[in-house]
C-alpha cells in the first residue's frame, strides 16, 4: 500500500490497515492473522476487523443487480463474518473509549476506562517508510512494546492502545501472543462509520448503551446458543427449502452456528487481566 498525506474532517477518514498475528490458543504455538483497521477523522477513531469494509464492492454490485431484476432476497445470508466481533471507538480529543460489539440483532455499546502508563525509550528504528521510537506499557496482564512514529501526527493505535506522540507503526506482546504491524493508509472520501455490508445486518444501527456486567452475561448467553432469537420462528417445511447458494435454511442456519462459534473460540485474550 501507498502511505498518502493525512486529513482531517468528518467526511473524510484516515484508513490504516494493520496485520494482527496471534494465538488464538493458550499453550499453542499455532498463529492466525487478520486484517483491522483503524478509521480516524476530527471525532475521534474507530478500530476494527476489515471483514466488512472488504465485501462493500462486492454487496452494491448485489444490491444494483436485486433493484435490476427486481427481486428482494436477504443479503445478510451471504456476508463473510470477521473473525475480531468487535469494534473499540475512541473519542477526540477526550480519548474517551467505547466497546461495541453486534449480537443478537442489535449494537451493545459500553464505555471502557483503559488508562496507558508509556515509558518512552531511547532506541530508534525503520519500519518501513517511518522513523519510529521505542515505548513500553503494562496492560491487561501483558508487557507491550510498541514502536510509534511522530511522522504519522495521531495519538492513536490499534485496539484500545494511544497516547504516544505519534501513531503505532508496530506493537507486541512480550510473549508474541498478540502482535500489530502498520502496512499502509488510505485516504476515505464520504466516510461512513458503517460499512456497506454490515448495513446488511438486521438492526445494524440499532445501538443498546449497558454495562460491562450486563453485556458479558448476554455475551455468554449468546455464545451458548447464537441462534437462540431464531429457534422456533421457522415451520420445519420452511427449513428443508432453499435458502442461499443453493443450500436449505437448515443448512445455513448450523454454517452460521458454525462460524460465530469459531469466532469466540479464543481462549487467550489480548487482555489475560481484563480492565475493571
Amino acid at each position: 500500500m501507498i502511505f498518502i498525506p493525512f486529513f482531517l474532517n468528518a467526511q473524510t477518514a484516515n484508513r490504516f490497515f494493520y496485520e494482527l498475528i496471534f494465538k488464538p490458543q493458550k499453550n499453542s504455538e499455532a498463529t492466525e492473522k487478520a486484517y483491522t483497521i483503524l478509521d480516524i477523522t476530527d471525532k475521534g477513531s474507530i478500530y476494527q476487523d476489515y471483514t466488512y469494509y472488504s465485501q462493500d464492492s462486492l454487496i452494491s454490485a448485489k444490491i444494483e443487480a436485486r433493484q435490476k431484476n427486481g427481486v428482494y432476497y436477504d443479503l445478510s445470508a451471504s456476508l463473510k463474518k470477521p473473525s475480531i466481533p468487535y469494534k473499540i471507538i475512541k473519542e477526540y480529543p477526550s480519548m474517551k473509549q467505547k466497546y461495541q460489539e453486534y449480537l443478537l440483532e442489535a449494537n451493545f455499546s459500553y464505555p471502557l476506562s483503559t488508562t496507558l502508563q508509556w515509558k518512552i525509550l531511547p532506541e530508534k528504528e525503520k519500519i518501513g517508510e517511518y522513523d519510529t521510537q521505542k515505548a513500553e506499557v503494562d496492560f491487561g496482564g501483558r508487557k507491550w512494546t510498541a514502536w510509534f512514529s511522530k511522522d504519522i501526527p495521531f495519538q492513536d493505535g490499534p485496539y484500545k492502545f494511544y497516547g504516544l506522540p505519534g501513531l503505532i507503526v508496530r506493537i507486541s506482546d512480550s510473549s508474541q501472543n498478540y502482535s500489530w504491524t502498520l502496512k499502509g493508509n488510505k485516504k476515505i472520501e464520504n466516510y461512513s462509520e458503517i460499512s456497506l455490508a454490515e448495513k446488511q445486518l438486521p438492526n445494524s444501527e440499532k445501538l443498546i448503551e449497558i454495562t460491562p456486567e450486563k453485556f458479558l452475561k448476554v455475551q455468554t448467553a449468546y455464545k451458548k446458543d447464537p441462534l437462540s432469537s431464531l429457534r422456533g420462528m421457522f415451520p420445519e417445511d420452511m427449513m428443508n427449502k432453499p435458502y442461499n447458494d443453493g443450500k436449505t435454511l437448515s443448512e445455513f442456519l448450523k454454517e452460521q452456528e458454525k462460524a460465530i462459534r469459531k469466532m469466540y473460540d479464543n481462549n487467550n485474550p489480548i487482555e489475560s487481566v481484563p480492565e475493571k
